[in-house]
């Protein structure tokens, strides 16, 4: 009787532990769209923190582009708060490209198409709440 008792307590919390678990992590699928060609690859970044925006990426991934799209997707996330940036690399060198007074020549963008003024965009304009899984699109 004991042991019985013992196994339907491990199947309980194992199960208990794997629902928990579904429900923690979430899918984020970002669809980027109308770049100007094929040419290079996509740099894009996640950041899950308002003062590390645009500076330390929390998930990154490089995307190959195709009809002038490409998408990501991210898996594993914990429900939260995010924003998401990409650039254009079109030369692939791993990195945005500017001119001598630092404006970009490679395109880029940010969720909610947020966009600055004389400037980067803000994490502000830039959030979403990740609840459940999502897609966002982001148009150049």
């Amino acid at each position: 009787m004991k042991s019985i008792l013992l196994t339907i307590t491990f199947i309980f919390f194992g199960l208990a532990s794997t629902l928990a678990q579904n429900e923690e992590t979430l899918t984020l699928t970002v669809n980027i769209k109308g770049l100007k060609s094929d040419k290079g690859v996509v740099l894009v970044g996640l950041y899950n923190n308002k003062n590390t925006f645009l500076k330390e990426i929390y998930k990154g991934a490089t995307r190959k582009i195709s009809n002038k799209k490409s998408t990501v997707i991210f898996t594993n996330l914990p429900k939260g708060e995010y924003a998401v940036s990409f650039v254009h690399d079109k030369n692939n060198n791993g990195k945005m490209d500017t001119n001598i007074v630092g404006i970009p020549k490679e395109d880029y963008g940010c969720s909610n198409n947020a966009t600055g003024f004389m400037g980067p965009p803000a994490y502000d304009n830039a959030k979403f709440v990740l609840s459940k899984n999502k897609s966002i699109n982001i148009s150049l």
